[in-house]
C-alpha cells in the first residue's frame, strides 16, 4: 500500500500495491489501470484539476472510493528519496515512459510507505528527454501553505537529480523493467476493508 498524507496529517489517497520486492528500504509494487483506490476529491464533487488554479488548495476535500484511471504503473519507492518512479505501460503492456512522482518521505506505517505529494514532477519519455510537469500548481501550492518555499526547492533539486540520471541513461533509466510483464492470473491489488468504511 503506498499512501499519500496531506500536510495536516491526515490522508489524501491510498494505492494498493501488488509487492514484487521490498526489503524494508525500498518497495517495488504494480498496480495496473482499473485498481480500486481511495482517492480525494473536492467537497462538492469535481476533481482538483476542475476548479480554477488558485482554488486547488484552498477548497475543501473530501475522501472517496475511485479507480486508478490512468496506466498501469510499476512503482519503485525508495524511503529515503524525495520522489518514486514510475513506469507506464499502455493497454497492451509496452512501456511507454517514466513519471518521477516527487514527493515528501514521511517513513512508513504498517502497510507500507506514506508520502506527501509534492505536486511537482517529472516525465521523463521513452527516449529519456524530460519536462517538468505542473510548475505552476506547485507555485500555487507554495502560495497557498500547501508546501514551503524550502519543500518546493527540495523535490526541485531531487527532481533534477532525476533528469541528470535520465539524461546519462543511468538507472531507473537504463531500460531495466521496460520490459516487465504481469502474470496474467494476477488480480488487481485491493483495498482492506477498513479504508472502504465510510467512503
Amino acid at each position: 500500500m503506498l499512501t499519500f498524507a496531506r500536510p495536516d496529517g491526515s490522508v489524501g489517497q491510498q494505492h494498493p500495491l501488488r509487492v514484487l520486492a521490498d526489503d524494508g528500504r525500498e518497495l517495488l509494487g504494480w498496480l495496473p489501470a482499473g485498481t480500486p483506490i481511495v482517492s480525494s476529491r473536492l467537497a462538492d464533487g469535481r476533481r482538483m484539476r476542475d476548479a480554477p488554479l488558485a482554488e486547488r488548495f484552498t477548497l475543501p476535500r473530501v475522501r472517496t472510493r475511485d479507480a486508478w484511471w490512468t496506466r498501469s504503473t510499476l512503482r519503485l519507492v525508495d524511503d529515503a528519496a524525495w520522489a518514486s518512479v514510475w513506469w507506464f505501460f499502455d493497454a497492451a503492456g509496452v512501456f511507454t515512459d517514466w513519471y518521477v512522482n516527487l514527493e515528501i518521505p514521511l517513513g512508513r506505517d504498517d502497510r507500507g510507505p506514506v508520502r506527501i505529494d509534492g505536486v511537482l514532477d517529472l516525465v521523463v519519455g521513452a527516449d529519456r528527454r524530460w519536462a517538468w510537469k505542473d510548475e505552476d500548481e506547485a507555485d500555487e501550492a507554495v502560495r497557498a501553505g500547501r508546501l514551503t518555499a524550502g519543500q518546493l526547492r527540495r523535490l526541485r533539486a531531487e527532481g533534477e537529480r532525476y533528469a541528470a540520471l535520465a539524461e546519462a541513461g543511468a538507472f531507473p533509466f537504463d531500460g531495466t523493467w521496460t520490459d516487465f510483464r504481469p502474470e496474467p492470473a494476477w488480480p488487481a491489488p485491493e483495498l482492506p476493508d477498513d479504508l472502504l468504511r465510510g467512503l
